[in-house]
């Protein structure tokens, strides 16, 4: 990933964090294949798997995404091939792109300092997005207790996650129950697992950046966080918070 050091995210939690938020990912992978497309991707929700001990450390993250895909995908297929039993790992390093879904274009009319000084402005696009690098484990023969076993878990752990996190149905007071697999017939998710197969990425690297105009000088900033407030757009609202909050970790570095 290009990045910028005032863009940077130094903290390995808060890149975590980031993709708990935000667990749709896009699997990139480049297989060769005579058959098959070399460079592929799939949007894929993930789990992210870390053990605690991990949390604010900066030793190397022994942890994973795990995900699944369709069988019929051609990304899977590719990923089959390559493999000579299911449940091994692919020779070559994948990624896992995460990005906010909130990002927008940035008008150099927000430049309110820079740009009636010296008219020495340019548009950009602010946007936050964190990849992961890693060697993917993949399980596929349907027939197998482990693959059974993973995607069962699989299944289990990212509807919870989507349910409770992404939805807020928590069971507490007020709020409603999860979804829980368990609900669906269990014919018909034998059969869902017969059309699916298992990915796991381990987290060998991780980077992530925040282009939240940081560069800019202070009176900038202040430019493009009123400019988006003048939006009045959810998007624009997030960005113009993401801006205050990111110019004043730069701010408070300088100091």
């Amino acid at each position: 990933m290009y990045t910028q050091p005032v863009h940077a995210e130094p903290s390995t939690e808060v890149l975590l964090e980031f993709i708990r938020q935000n667990p749709l990912g896009v699997l990139i992978t480049g297989i060769p294949s005579s058959v098959h497309p070399f460079l592929q991707s799939t949007h894929i929700p993930f789990v992210l798997d870390v053990p605690d001990q991990h949390a604010n450390s900066e030793s190397p993250i022994k942890g994973s995404l795990r995900g699944h895909m369709a069988r019929q995908n051609s990304q899977s297929k590719a990923m089959i091939d390559s493999l000579a039993v299911s449940g091994s790992q692919l020779e070559q390093e994948v990624m896992v792109l995460f990005t906010d879904p909130h990002h927008h274009y940035v008008t150099p009319k927000f430049y309110t300092e820079t740009k009636p000084l010296t008219g020495k402005v340019a548009p950009t696009w602010n946007y936050s997005a964190v990849q992961v690098y890693g060697k993917a484990t993949v399980y596929y023969d349907s027939s197998r207790e482990e693959t059974s076993r993973y995607l069962a878990q699989q299944l289990h752990d990212l509807s919870q996650h989507c349910e409770r996190n992404i939805m807020g149905y928590t069971g507490e007071p007020g709020k409603e129950a999860p979804w829980t697999v368990d609900e669906a017939p269990e014919g018909f998710l034998n059969v869902l697992k017969k059309n699916i197969i298992g990915i796991q990425v381990s987290i060998d690297r991780i980077q992530g950046k925040y282009k939240m105009s940081q560069e800019r000088v202070k009176g900038d900033r202040e430019g493009v966080i009123e400019g988006f407030k003048q939006l009045q757009t959810d998007t624009a609202d997030h960005i113009a918070q993401m801006v205050k909050e990111r110019g004043a970790i730069k701010d408070q570095a300088k100091q």
